[in-house]
């Protein structure tokens, strides 16, 4: 009798490169201004009405938005109605309406991981969609005031403002579980992943500083304090490959354009009051912020700076979205006559 014996091999290749590591570490700096804000521009921001078009739910509050442009699916927060709206930008029609969001604010589509993330404030909760059926697959429990939210593709992390809870949650997109909590020394504004450093920056409002995160460790590596003449920094934007961070002052109404190599702030611009959410145009090098006050600002950068084209007004327009690709701007508008819309827009010039 010949006993067969069966060896199973396991091939394992070479390991794949390590991820790059965050490259902004370092000492803590203060990012300095010592210019003079120039006066606000009166003219009207250059943008045309496309439609208006009518959204499910109640008139009130809506919060985040998030494209994701291969799809071309926007996720939009109706913050007062804890719905997660879903409009698609190519047929221009809403094609979901999800419960389950109480307070949602914060939302984030990561085509990676074919995911939609969501920060449902009521819950204290990180909600987490499958961004092609729709459907809830997870609810991750742990932030008293769930807000912003990033994410860090090379440890395949999201990142998730705390607001009051004064931290940032790192969840593990693999798992949908907390793998790390970061404690900030302050209230949290939005959180942001950098391209160009590798690192995850969250700005610590009442501190008045950019927390600098090593999403592999998840720790804290610099601390970055804005001058005061930007002040109670919130929503901010990273302009990566020109490696520039656009920083809203909520309590100063002002604009802040920061060298992220140098550390140092180049202006200081006027915006509406109590600014909230930005939006840029790469394509373009156009950038929106979006007030509480109901006012738009666009922005033109160009080498290195930006110019104020003028202001775009609207009750309520605190949130805006744009498709790099049609240039199309997308204001969620809580209550035109008795009912909520997104205000869809053109830039002036375009065809």
């Amino acid at each position: 009798m010949v006993a067969h014996i069966l060896i199973a091999v396991t091939l394992v290749g070479p390991p794949g490169p390590p991820a790059p590591a965050c490259t902004l570490l370092g000492p803590p700096v203060q990012a300095r201004w010592s210019g003079t804000i120039a006066p606000a521009s009166t003219a009207d921001a250059p943008l045309r009405l496309v439609a208006d078009v009518p959204l499910p739910g109640s008139a009130s509050r809506f919060d985040y938005q998030s494209l994701e442009s291969a799809s071309g699916r926007l996720f939009i927060s109706h913050m007062g109605a804890g719905q997660l709206v879903v409009f698609d930008v190519h047929a221009g029609r809403v094609i979901g309406n999800l419960d389950g969001f109480p307070t949602v604010t914060g939302v984030l589509a990561v085509p990676a991981e074919h995911r939609a993330y969501a920060s449902a404030t009521g819950d204290h909760a990180v909600v987490v969609v499958d961004d092609s059926t729709l459907q809830i697959v997870a609810r991750i429990p742990g932030p008293r005031f769930p807000d912003g939210i990033a994410y860090a593709p090379e440890q395949r992390r999201v990142f998730v403002s705390d607001e009051s809870g004064r931290r940032d949650f790192v969840i593990d997109a693999t798992t949908n579980s907390v793998v790390a909590q970061i404690e900030l020394g302050g209230e949290a504004g939005n959180t942001q992943y950098d391209a160009g450093s590798h690192c995850v920056i969250v700005a610590v409002q009442t501190a008045n500083q950019l927390a600098v995160i090593d999403p592999a460790t998840a720790t804290i590596v610099r601390r970055v304090t804005l001058d005061k003449a930007v002040r109670y920094p919130h929503g901010f934007y990273i302009d990566a490959p020109h490696r520039l961070a656009f920083i809203s002052g909520q309590e100063s109404g002002t604009l802040g354009v920061l060298d992220l190599q140098k550390l140092q702030l180049r202006q200081v611009l006027p915006i509406g009051g109590d600014p909230d959410v930005l939006a840029f145009d790469p394509a373009l090098g156009r950038l929106y912020v979006a007030a509480e006050s109901g006012v738009v600002g666009v922005f033109a950068e160009r080498d290195g700076s930006l110019g104020q084209l003028g202001w775009y007004r609207a009750p309520k327009a605190h949130s805006v979205a744009v498709d790099p690709v049609t240039h199309r701007v997308y204001l969620p508008l809580a209550n035109v006559s008795g009912h909520p819309v997104l205000r869809v827009l053109v830039p002036s010039d375009s065809q």
